[in-house]
């Protein structure tokens, strides 16, 4: 079957490029990763230099970035508005920076788009579907336009995606009727189609229940050995728990990266907590560098930076929370 195309649906379709992009739709996840590995394994490299983007109304919502990415999980993580999705978006060529460049694999992806699409898998935060399509159609619909002409195997991948995301009984409902969980499954099997060498999620456990979470992330680690997965979120606990590499984004910057166990060590001995009554904050705020203040059981309890041991406080063990915290108190 064929489905007809409109600009609404954001799709990339330049000739030979088999990637295909609906923006509108959060990720969740199971999916076979031997249908994705089945290449030999080969070191992916993707290179960000000196990267810019300001909006036409002056905005600029990203600021001179610099990374370098490899095979693995890579973490981004920042607040809402921090200019991760800005980013991803950028990366997968729908703007264009308005200085710097993006290598992957050797190609300067800015000056060949395709080279891009054509080994990309992309989650967006928000994904949108045909109306009146089944599932399995739709993903044949795809995985045509990603390149998957022979129709054997493009019916055994599909099958086994629908499998692997708790879809197989729905096959033939249509799609725009699903729930919003079963809507983030089957984003995660359109993506997975093909062998993505680099793929990227953007806010993909928003929404999710534990179960589904904690499936999406398994899958995750599993097909990070192999390829390149940039993992964008505001929670600590998805860069804690899956991410060998990580950077933290903030207005449009980058203001710490590394791997998440040193940026840990670095506070060993300077994370310091106290329950206080509320009408002590603001005298606190003004003597300590609060990075985070909690309710335990109905008590306020403030956490600190401190080189020294303040008055009356208890030293914490340092967490990925604590490193995000006190980097989005430091100054750019």
């Amino acid at each position: 079957m064929w489905i007809s195309l409109n600009l609404e649906s954001w799709l990339l379709l330049p000739q030979y490029s088999p990637f295909i992009l609906f923006p509108s739709f959060s990720a969740t996840p199971q999916v076979c990763p031997t249908l994705l590995l089945s290449k030999p394994y080969h070191m992916n490299t993707l290179t960000i230099n000196h990267l810019s983007l300001i909006y036409k109304n002056g905005y600029q919502a990203v600021k001179d970035i610099s990374l370098e990415i490899s095979n693995g999980m890579f973490g981004l993580l920042g607040p809402n508005g921090a200019g991760k999705s800005s980013l991803m978006k950028t990366i997968v060529g729908l703007q264009k920076p308005t200085s710097g460049n993006i290598i992957f694999n050797g190609t300067d992806v800015l000056k060949d788009p395709d080279h891009m699409k054509r080994n990309l898998g992309f989650l967006p935060q928000d994904f949108g579907v045909y109306p009146k399509v089944s599932a399995y159609d739709l993903l044949e619909h795809i995985a045509i336009l990603k390149g998957i002409t022979n129709g054997t195997e493009r019916k055994k991948q599909i099958l086994s995606l629908l499998e692997k995301v708790n879809l197989s009984e729905f096959t033939k409902k249509e799609v725009h009727t699903f729930s919003g969980g079963m809507k983030q499954r089957f984003g995660v099997a359109q993506a997975l189609l093909g062998n993505p060498k680099i793929i990227i999620v953007d806010e993909p456990t928003a929404g999710l229940d534990p179960e589904e979470r904690n499936r999406f992330n398994a899958l995750l680690n599993e097909i990070s050995q192999d390829v390149i997965v940039i993992l964008s979120t505001h929670l600590v606990e998805d860069v804690r728990n899956l991410c060998s590499e990580m950077a933290v984004m903030n207005k449009g910057r980058i203001l710490r990266q590394g791997k998440p166990a040193v940026l840990i060590s670095e506070l060993e001995n300077r994370i310091w907590s106290k329950p206080i009554s509320k009408d002590e904050l603001e005298n606190y705020s003004s003597s300590h560098e609060i990075i985070s203040r909690q309710l335990i059981e109905r008590e306020l309890h403030i956490t600190v930076f401190s080189e020294e041991k303040p008055e009356d406080f208890k030293p914490v063990n340092p967490l990925l929370e604590h490193v995000y915290f006190h980097t989005l108190t430091q100054k750019p």
